[in-house]
């Protein structure tokens, strides 16, 4: 048996790749909200001097907010729920994030690495809002 017919063989059983494509999307989110849960302060240090007082709470208390809702939103793509609402809220927050990265890094050099995490995971969160929406 071939590489490729191994790999046939193993898609045949596979999820389609929208319901993939949702369950990565939740597995970062519900990661992502844990970590912040646990640990808000090594998010935290993404929050620069001057944006701080933007927030209408600390650093701290912006990121622990962050968790509970992303864990939420985790929870809604794993159980097939608003898909299409939690899909979106994760392309605005991950567009919003990717520019104001961009602004940080293109003023301080910090944090491109983070720019280029996020913008593939922005278009994971286009996949399945697209998915998403073919579906209704």
């Amino acid at each position: 048996m071939t590489v490729r017919d191994r790999a046939e063989r193993l898609a045949a059983g596979a999820p389609d790749s929208g319901t993939l494509a949702r369950w990565g999307l939740g597995a970062m989110l519900l990661a992502a909200g844990v970590h912040k849960l646990l640990d808000p302060g090594a998010w935290a240090v993404y929050v620069t001097d001057w944006l701080a007082p933007w927030l209408v709470v600390s650093p701290m208390a912006f990121m622990l907010a962050n968790g509970m809702l992303e864990i939420g939103f985790a929870a809604l793509l794993f159980a097939d729920r608003y898909t299409a609402f939690a899909a979106l809220v994760a392309i605005v927050s991950l567009a919003v994030t990717v520019a104001y990265l961009a602004v940080v890094w293109a003023t301080t050099g910090q944090f491109g690495d983070v720019i280029a995490r996020d913008v593939g995971l922005a278009g994971l969160a286009l996949a399945v809002l697209v998915d998403a929406l073919q579906r209704e």
